[in-house]
């Protein structure tokens, strides 16, 4: 077997962190079992939602969330849980300033703000190991009283025309009079954990703040009947320390020592009814008790019996100015007796932790990444290794405390109540915890991509959960998003499941079979699901809706449309199209080892021809333009007539995507399926002039043959469009809008009544799909990656046979390697210091430019700046952001010559290390 060097250096970098993954199975030792697996935000999520009408952000608010226990799973400030959440650490502050806690983190919601739902904290995730043997968190917080009102009230006068209201425009952070709060973990084995706390004073004075580790049980016992109460009480521990003893029924005892002889206060997680419903509660220690013992001085608001099921230390540090005050802790199974001086090797502990997590990212960073990129990408991974969740949302019993019978659909509607078979309750990949503290489904297929740089395991699992039996509907749809399982997602699933594979078979030499084959079966239901739903006229062209690029269009793809009649969506056949080709993969592997799989080869080759086929018609009523040299959705009227949609937008460049390389092993690894199709082309000569040439007399570099929707024509004329720097390509990526509709707006008139597209390059203008997305000018990372995949697929099968100018009319000319490294550098160079030390993500941000207690911490956002840059959007999207992550690591280590001649190129469009079957 031949393996790239460089892939070799990674893969044989034998480090303790990569030696825990080979012990980490729940049946060895579980490193896993303890994560950041709290949420950032469990208030106005749909699981929490009891309303009549559905609004989730209204019926729990954040003012409600420190009174009102929660049902399906809990929040914190850079918290940790066990994996099945029952029992929960965060970090609570108080300034002394502030009317509550510091708990969670504070956002607007949908109503409140100008563009959607935002957090209005700062806080970054700086580290973390793929078996969070150590991790690290960052949280600024404001020494005078935290503006809630200003960001309310102001935030609700702007509107979508203006820019938001921002924390650092609230004046809160001038004088740098704030405490940077630093909180480590370091774990000395899978069940003991070592917490410090580093809270640094900004400010020119010296400072006091609280600051109150917390620990409690996620409140089981009041929403399930019969279940246990667990208990928190303070232990009589040795002099120096305190020690909180905590024992649940499943979890067994565990013991939270805590350095210094402070005070633990007690109460209960149980909601403080009176506050929230103004009815009695049943004791007089209820959620908010610590809040309201510290901020209000209610002494009678802790147990004195010091027992409960929540319970905190009260540090009061007093921290000079510019000097670090330092709080440890250690949560642990072992008992006090057989612990001995918890403290007594802590700080070799954690400094032996934090060398393994260096030692760990340094055998994976290729050597020519440089100090910056290697920090962006390392805090890309920190953030995707935080966003884990627990996730517990059993839809049945949700629906029947709604008063919906899911099993009597003539009863009352509600929300999901089609997914009543659904059970969640997994640590699963968030796109954001505080915005989007809920899977989504293409989000995670991204996910799965960035977090196969640190951990293939936990991706493929990610994977598989959505195959399961509780996740996946009887139909075969994969679900969406919490607020709507129903709505349709793009389907990327096959192609991560081939990426992982693909990946793992080029660092271990061989793929998950297993994996691969089960993935299938389930792919299959969802693909018949496409094919049965989604093609409505039975043409082979698909709608599919919103597919996730909310407001793309001129019309709200996921609504009726105002003119009648039916879109058929140039992105939507170009998704499937991929699928296709993904699924013929996944078979062609299978078939290798089993004949089984042949036929099911053949079936997805056939889809894939017979979709290029409708899409590709020519005439006035097809998708591709021939005047514009350019993919257009089609509408189809009630009459029987069809305009196409002449809006520029990603929906039109996707159908690149749509591109898979055949390599010669693969053909001989089923030659009956290749005969088979021969046969079906000579036959059918519309099919084979349908799609992109291919076979024989039509091979490519190195004998590849190719499935594309493209011809190398139409590939050229869309090249022209997507690298003028007039049009998609900014410096920063590919726009999801063309510039030409800044001066040039797509508008349609219907009764009466304006719709239209203009090129935005940041937030939205429009209310369309809840106003708090842009798909109109900005630029996006999930489809970006795409098109570097597309263009290196192009790569392996042309070489240096096909040049193009990029950007276009600039006279250089480079080819399609060349094209991909030219855009993933534009993208990466969204997060790294130009020329003149700013960094495009943050602007104009001066704090975030030149401060250096701000400049080199990176958030990850949803979308960026169409022209600067400049993160838009979430600004914790870790998720399918982190993908930058692997554009930087494979642009790190491959070039093209080395691309170009691998026997095996393998996943992001065969872009991952080489394995050649043919001397394995």
């Amino acid at each position: 077997m031949s393996r790239n060097p460089e892939s070799a250096r990674l893969q044989e970098a034998n480090t303790l962190e990569t030696l825990r993954f080979q012990q980490s199975a729940p049946d060895k030792k579980p490193w896993r079992k303890w994560g950041p697996y709290l949420s950032e935000r469990q208030w106005g999520t749909v699981r929490e939602d009891y309303s009549q009408d559905g609004n989730a952000w209204d019926y729990f608010t954040h003012d409600q969330a420190r009174s009102r226990a929660y049902h399906w799973g809990e929040d914190g400030l850079a918290g940790i849980s066990d994996w099945n959440q029952l029992l929960c650490f965060s970090v609570g502050l108080w300034n002394n300033k502030d009317p509550i806690l510091k708990e969670r983190l504070f956002g607007l919601t949908n109503s409140e703000s100008n563009h959607g739902e935002d957090v209005k904290e700062y806080y970054f995730y700086i580290d973390s190991t793929p078996t969070h043997s150590y991790m690290k968190y960052l949280y600024k917080y404001p020494q005078a009283a935290f503006p809630y009102s200003d960001l309310i009230e102001t935030s609700k006068r702007r509107n979508r025309g203006d820019m938001e209201y921002e924390l650092l425009d609230t004046g809160i952070f001038n004088g740098d009079r704030y405490f940077d709060v630093f909180v480590e973990y370091a774990k000395q084995s899978p069940e003991d954990i070592l917490i410090q706390i580093s809270v640094s004073n900004r400010g020119p004075e010296p400072a006091t703040l609280h600051v109150l580790p917390t620990l409690w049980f996620r409140n089981t016992w009041t929403w399930w009947p019969g279940t246990p109460k667990p208990s928190l009480k303070q232990f009589s521990g040795q002099k120096g320390y305190q020690i909180i003893a905590a024992s649940h029924a499943d979890l067994g005892e565990r013991y939270l020592y805590c350095e210094g002889d402070i005070p633990l206060l007690f109460t209960e997680n149980e909601t403080n009814n009176e506050r929230i419903f103004g009815t009695a509660n049943a004791s007089p220690y209820v959620k908010d008790g610590i809040n309201n013992y510290v901020v209000n001085g209610n002494q009678g608001a802790v147990n004195p019996e010091k027992r409960g099921t929540k319970a905190a230390a009260n540090y009061q540090v007093q921290v000079g100015a510019g000097q670090t005050a330092t709080i440890r802790l250690r949560l642990s199974d072992a008992t006090p007796s057989a612990i001995g001086n918890p403290f007594k090797d802590f700080a070799d502990i954690l400094q032996a932790r934090q060398h393994e997590a260096d030692e760990f990212y340094k055998s994976i960073t290729p050597t020519r990444v440089g100090e910056d990129e290697a920090r962006v990408m390392r805090q890309a991974l920190a953030g995707m290794l935080w966003s884990k969740q627990y996730f517990f949302f059993d839809v049945d019993k949700w629906l029947e405390e709604h008063g919906v019978d899911a099993m009597r659909p003539s009863g009352r509607l509600m929300r999901n109540s089609e997914w009543f078979h659904m059970v969640n309750q997994h640590i699963i990949s968030m796109p954001d915890k505080w915005e989007y503290p809920w899977y989504a489904a293409w989000d995670l297929a991204f996910h799965t991509i960035a977090l196969s740089t640190v951990d293939v395991e936990f991706a493929k699992q990610q994977l598989d959960l959505m195959l399961q039996s509780v996740f996946l509907h009887p139909t075969g749809q994969i679900p969406a998003y919490e607020w709507n399982f129903s709505d349709v997602n793009p389907p990327v699933h096959a192609f991560a499941t081939i990426f992982l594979y693909r990946t793992e078979q080029a660092l271990k030499g061989q793929g998950d079979l297993e994996f691969l084959r089960r993935s299938f079966a389930k792919l299959t239901l969802n693909f018949s699901w496409w094919v049965n739903r989604k093609d409505r006229f039975g043409k082979n062209l698909f709608e599919g809706g919103f597919l996730g690029l909310d407001n793309i269009g001129v019309f709200d793809r996921s609504a009726a449309l105002p003119t009648g009649g039916s879109l058929e969506q140039a992105d939507g056949t170009a998704w499937v199209s991929m699928f296709a080709q993904n699924m013929l993969e996944i078979a062609v592997e299978l078939a290798a080892h089993d004949s089984f799989y042949e036929d099911m080869a053949l079936k997805f080759a056939e889809h894939f021809m017979w979709i290029a086929l409708a899409m590709n018609q020519m005439g006035p009523e097809g998708m591709w333009d021939e005047e514009d040299g350019f993919y257009y959705d089609v509408l189809r009227l009630p009459d029987g007539s069809a305009r196409r949609l002449k809006v520029r937008s990603m929906v039109g460049l996707l159908p690149l995507c749509a591109t898979t390389v055949i390599e010669p092993w693969q053909r001989e690894q089923v030659p009956r399926v290749t005969e088979l199709l021969r046969e079906r082309l000579q036959r059918t000569p519309e099919l084979r002039n349908c799609i992109h040439a291919s076979g024989p007399g039509h091979m490519g570099y190195a004998e590849r043959g190719i499935a594309a929707l493209v011809n190398e024509d139409r590939l050229r004329r869309i090249l022209t469009r997507m690298l003028d720097e007039n049009e998609f390509l900014s410096p920063h990526g590919i726009r999801a809008l063309s510039r030409y509709h800044d001066e040039q707006p797509f508008i349609v008139h219907v009764e009466g009544q304006e719709f239209r597209v203009n090129y935005l390059p940041a937030e939205s203008d429009t209310g369309m799909f809840g106003g708090n997305s842009n798909w109109r000018g900005p630029v996006w990372m999930p489809v970006n990656a795409l098109l570097i995949r597309a263009l290196l697929s192009f790569y392996l099968y042309y070489g240096d046979k096909f040049k193009i100018e990029c950007p276009t009319g600039s006279g250089n000319r480079m080819n399609l390697f060349e094209v991909a490294r030219e855009i993933a550098n534009r993208l990466t160079g969204i997060f790294l210091r130009d020329k003149s030390g700013r960094r495009p993500v943050y602007g104009g941000t001066e704090k975030f430019q030149t401060d250096p207690h701000w400049k080199d911490y990176i958030l990850f956002y949803e979308y960026f700046h169409g022209d600067n840059g400049a993160g838009l959007g979430a600004s914790h999207q870790t998720g399918w952001t982190g993908v930058v992550a692997k554009l930087i690591e494979l642009f790190g280590r491959i070039d093209g010559a080395q691309l170009l001649d691998a026997g095996k190129a393998g996943a992001f469009a065969r872009m991952e290390p080489a394995v050649d079957k043919r001397v394995a």
